[in-house]
């Protein structure tokens, strides 16, 4: 059967089967995602860390459907009930719902009104209606007991149609063949509950849809509202098309009329009482899955470009966490994040000190030498960026400033882990110091912090905890390992994402750090406890000393792979000294490669980047994107007025648009039909988190605090300019 699922996996990912075998063996001996991806490229056919997660995933998925499968084989064949053609519908169904239909009528039940008639006796006056041979009415008669309760026909006819209603429900032909009834026909209907006052379901009060096209945000919206007993929802379907296909089955010519009338009425029964609300609760389960699904790789995508905001290298910064009674905190950090010294100011209502507070800035300013100020993008934000830029301004300070997203930054700043590293700061103090990091090392701030906190996403607070949870943890350790991690200085929060390493073995790594000064090899990682040889294989590749003599030691080169660069350098006459300089690696074609692999009896992936290494050595790959941004923006919601042109930048992405910053308090909406001049069918097609665009205000409706945007116009207003 294993064989089966590895043709299935090679035809679904449109990958070879050897690709499938080998990877499903890396997996199967607890190698992570991440080190497959990147270390045994020869074997995985260059699949990358997304496709090998994603064959893993399904993998597990088919495992537990043989698993079920044999499961269910076994429990029917306990029954005495397997025979040779049920065997072989089981050993065929594709899915756990086409082998939950097949178990379902030996599935042990609760007491119901079809085990209650056969209990009487009335299994064998049910299987002769089917038949169609007896007059029902008389044939019960031979089943009248008042022991039973069964002191009429009618009593005893509604005992055997209970059965057939429950045999029809049971049947796995029928119910297949009414999903695709529901699939194609159902639609939902929703309503606003009696006692729910107006606000946020107004929208959906009266609202239907066809279940083939109803949107993954809506139907989360949906299931919010039902799951708060706001809305009633229910499915409906054509009811016409749904009874030929019970009929068809269950009733033919040579039926006797009155065993036909009796089937008819049972079948009936059978749809409205059992079937429907079990399709309706199947289908809804399943469309749920879908947009929870699909929400997840939004959020996943969002989570990935966050991370990946390029660093702001060699830089002092001065983090601000704005505040009107509390007032502003901030935080100087050197360039390499070591917190300085931190202080309070009173710039904003209701003490308004503005003199103050200038004195204190620029005090702090020349005795730090800092050069940039990041600001945090919460309440009072506006008012401390208006302060900030007519202070640099009116003084001719040589200072840049910018807005950073600080979602989240209150989740740290109380967090066990903030107050062990700031164990006298108080909360806010903290914050100011994780704002000012996140301009600096984004991916190595954000790590610290709840994923679900971020900021980013669409209802990812109605995201089941298990699944939400391995998604973005598979996406953080994605993003860490291709970035690479400094040994000497990243935190055990960001060791803790690399592969193979724990939050345990972080801290002892830290441990370690700490008694020894610095690292000054990999190699050294073995003497660190609980990292044993099979940790060492999974991490070290990541793990990089860039202030290390050993080109190798600052690189991505694998330990396992030191002999070969070294061979690959003897062969290309490269001094290690030259490394990272233009020109310094010669340009080898595609032919020229292999034959250097093949001479060195090597894999042409692993060759391949060990030259790019040779390149540049340590390279970090955020290099490529866009760069913070650093603007001037409007300060007041009073200041926008519908036809205004401003830029902002995109905060977070959703299925229906995505939610840009313009300067004020409330982030503005561009929906995804205001977003391109040609269709997209979801708004990451053309945009990312971070990035800076141009914006056209459409509508404001100030009592609701929401801004309509537009991207689109802008841009053509910009190009007819």
């Amino acid at each position: 059967m294993q064989e089966q699922i590895y043709k299935r996996l090679s035809r679904e990912l449109n990958i070879s089967e050897k690709q499938v075998v080998q990877t499903a063996d890396l997996l199967d001996e607890g190698n992570t995602v991440p080190f497959i991806a990147r270390y045994r490229k020869e074997m995985t056919g260059g699949l990358t860390d997304e496709q090998v997660r994603l064959l893993g995933d399904k993998l597990t998925g088919y495992r537990n459907l043989e698993q079920r499968r044999e499961e269910v084989l076994r429990l029917i064949e306990a029954q005495g009930a397997l025979t040779e053609d049920l065997q072989g519908q089981i050993k065929k169904a594709a899915t756990v719902t086409e082998l939950d239909d097949l178990y379902r009528p030996y599935r042990p039940k609760k007491r119901t009104r079809a085990s209650a008639a056969r209990e009487k006796g009335l299994e064998p006056l049910t299987l002769a209606i089917l038949e169609g041979w007896p007059e029902p009415e008389e044939e019960a008669q031979k089943y009248l007991d008042p022991e039973k309760n069964l002191f009429d026909s009618a009593a005893v006819l509604q005992g055997a149609a209970d059965i057939i209603a429950e045999i029809i429900s049971d049947d796995a032909a029928v119910r297949k063949a009414l999903r695709k009834i529901y699939r194609s026909k159902a639609a939902i209907e929703v309503n606003k509950k009696d006692n729910v006052t107006v606000g946020t379901y107004d929208d959906y009060d009266g609202y239907r849809e066809p279940l083939a096209r109803i949107k993954g945000h809506r139907i989360l919206a949906i299931n919010r509202g039902a799951r708060e007993k706001a809305l009633d929802l229910k499915v409906t379907v054509p009811e016409e098309e749904v009874y030929p296909i019970i009929l068809d089955r269950y009733i033919d010519p040579s039926q006797g009329q009155a065993c036909r009338e009796l089937i008819e009425s049972a079948s009936t029964d059978s749809y409205r009482r059992l079937i429907h609300h079990s399709l309706e609760r199947e289908m809804w389960h399943d469309l749920l899955g879908k947009a929870i699904e699909g929400a997840l790789v939004v959020f996943k995508e969002n989570l990935k470009k966050r991370l990946l905001v390029p660093p702001v290298r060699h830089r002092r910064v001065l983090g601000w966490d704005p505040g009107y009674r509390t007032g502003c905190k901030l935080a100087c950090v050197s360039e390499t994040g070591e917190l300085l010294e931190t202080a309070a100011i009173f710039p904003t209502a209701p003490r308004n000190d503005k003199e103050g507070a200038a004195k204190k800035v620029l005090q702090l300013l020349e005795k730090f030498r800092i050069d940039c100020i990041a600001i945090g993008n919460g309440t009072a934000s506006r008012e401390s960026e208006a302060f900030v830029s007519e202070l640099i301004g009116a003084q001719d300070l040589a200072v840049e400033y910018t807005i950073v997203n600080e979602a989240g930054a209150s989740v740290y700043s109380a967090s066990p882990a903030a107050k062990k590293e700031f164990p006298h700061l108080d909360v806010a103090e903290r914050s100011a110091v994780s704002i000012a990091r996140r301009l600096q090392d984004p991916l190595a701030e954000l790590v610290k912090i709840d994923p679900k906190a971020i900021g980013i996403g669409q209802y990812q607070h109605d995201m089941p905890a298990r699944e939400l949870d391995s998604a973005l943890a598979g996406t953080v350790e994605s993003c860490v390992n291709s970035v690479g991690v400094d040994l000497n200085s990243a935190s055990a929060a960001l060791l803790a994402y690399v592969a193979g390493i724990n939050s345990s073995v972080a801290e002892k790594i830290v441990a370690k750090r700490n008694e020894i000064g610095t690292f000054e090899s990999r190699d050294q990682l073995m003497e660190v406890s609980g990292l044993g040889p099979k940790v060492f294989i999974q991490c070290a590749g990541f793990l990089r000393l860039p202030d290390s003599n050993n080109y190798l030691e600052r690189s991505a080169v694998h330990p396992e792979s030191y002999g070969l660069a070294g061979k690959i350098m003897a062969g290309l006459g490269i001094s290690p000294e030259t490394l990272g300089q233009t020109g310094a690696v010669p340009e080898l074609s595609e032919e020229e490669v292999a034959n250097l692999a093949l001479q060195l009896e090597a894999g042409e992936p692993t060759v391949k980047d060990i030259l790019e290494e040779f390149r540049k050595p340590g390279r970090d790959p955020r290099e490529d994107l866009p760069r913070p941004v650093f603007l001037k923006a409007v300060t007041e919601l009073d200041d926008l007025e519908p036809g205004m042109n401003l830029m902002g930048i995109v905060r977070n992405i959703v299925d229906f648009g995505a939610f840009v910053d313009i300067g004020v308090h409330q982030d503005g909406l561009v929906h995804i039909s205001e977003i391109a001049d040609r269709y997209i069918s979801h708004p990451l097609e053309v945009l990312q988190i971070e990035a800076a665009v141009p914006v056209k205000i459409l509508s404001i409706d100030r009592e609701r605090g929401r801004i309509s945007l537009s991207i689109k116009q802008a841009e053509q207003e910009k190009q007819e300019g």
